[in-house]
């Protein structure tokens, strides 16, 4: 027997198979390259939400505006030296987008990621120019507004609300207070050092595909221990799940736009079969990089990005259980054992972080009697 979220599954995995085809097809009819249409391919399938909810208004000129200014930075910062080494420009960019990130207001704490992924977007290729950063972000209003289009166009009688507003309540506090909190904060020279670092890590140890131990490392450090490891077990599965109909479709028929829309829906089907909706958005990521620049899979690309991110999971998990330790299991059994409304709201923002410690260190999470 179906159920109702089986069918909205399949009605997101169909709108996300025709948004990635129709925009890789339309960013080509306009003369762009592959690079700028797969970066509107990887949007417009991550808009489509598979609850058919609708995303505020607002985050679309946001979106475009921090990746217009993140991406002017990374390119700004290869144009102005331009003979610097590749884990140069890497380190300086990474320490940028953690300092940028620290600006954005807590209600757009979400996007940090995508600032810091955005920054180094230039950075991937062999050349860049302004042009190519133009077409990018063209590329990525494109993937916006096909996305979402066809995410309202399938979208079924009784759905469709707007997505409840989550983020904190009240102020943020200034931004100088924002820079100085930061600043002193271990955890945050932590991941600046990382970041500057990561890529130059990813070369040291030889893994075939450092940019991808880089984003292991960058995207997966998280303030606690227990965040941490729920990233590093998202991507891991996503990168596992996301890889798995590019490999077959790619290589069975190519890259083209038919062979793009039955791996990109693919793997969402995929991911709902197998009942593990929480890894979709790492696992069409996965789906969406497996062909942006690389051609047919081969034999070599899949084991060794795996390991790379394995290694950079790796990276992540030992710099947060060595340099600065945040532990939110700890810091939840000790509130366990205060009252009040405040430890109660604390208590449920720690949940998530500190059920993951406890389910990797095989313990019961205790409960508030």
């Amino acid at each position: 027997m179906v159920t109702e979220t089986q069918r909205l599954e399949l009605r997101a995995a169909i709108a996300i198979g025709l948004s990635a085809s129709l925009t890789r097809l339309i960013c080509l009819t306009l003369g762009m390259e592959d690079i700028p249409a797969a970066f509107g391919v990887v949007v417009a399938v991550l808009v489509i939400r598979p609850d058919f909810y609708r995303w505020p208004s607002l985050l679309y000129p946001v979106l475009l505006l921090l990746a217009g200014l993140s991406m002017t930075v990374g390119l700004g910062v290869r144009w102005m030296f331009p003979a610097a080494p590749e884990v140069w420009w890497f380190g300086v960019v990474g320490v940028l987008m953690q300092l940028f990130a620290v600006a954005l207001p807590a209600n757009l704490a979400l996007l940090n990621n995508a600032v810091a992924a955005a920054g180094v977007l230039p950075l991937l290729g062999p050349s860049a120019t302004w042009s190519g950063l133009g077409q990018q972000l063209v590329a990525i209003a494109l993937g916006l507004a096909i996305g979402t289009a066809l995410q309202w166009g399938l979208t079924p009688a009784g759905y469709g609300k707007a997505a409840p507003t989550g983020g904190p309540e009240g102020q943020d506090p200034p931004l100088a207070e924002r820079y100085r909190l930061a600043l002193s904060s271990g955890f945050f020279w932590r991941k600046l050092v990382l970041a500057a670092l990561a890529l130059a890590i990813g070369k040291g140890l030889g893994t075939a595909t450092p940019k991808y131990l880089y984003f292991g490392v960058v995207l997966l450090l998280n303030d606690s221990i227990g965040a941490t490891l729920a990233r590093v077990k998202d991507r891991m599965m996503g990168v596992t799940l996301g890889i798995l109909m590019p490999l077959l479709v790619f290589n069975t028929i190519g890259i083209n736009s038919v062979g793009l829309a039955l791996a990109m829906g693919g793997s969402a089907a995929l991911v709902s079969v197998l009942n593990q909706g929480p890894y979709l958005r790492t696992a069409l990521i996965s789906t969406g990089v497996a062909f942006a620049g690389y051609g047919p899979l081969i034999a070599w690309y899949i084991p060794n990005r795996w390991i790379a991110y394995l290694l950079g999971s790796t990276v992540a998990l030992l710099s947060g259980l060595l340099l600065f330790p945040n532990s939110a299991l700890s810091r939840y059994r000790e509130l366990l054992d205060q009252k009040g409304p405040e430890s109660n709201e604390l208590l449920q923002k720690l949940y998530p972080e500190a059920r993951e410690e406890a389910a990797w260190l095989g313990q019961r999470l205790p409960s508030r009697d």
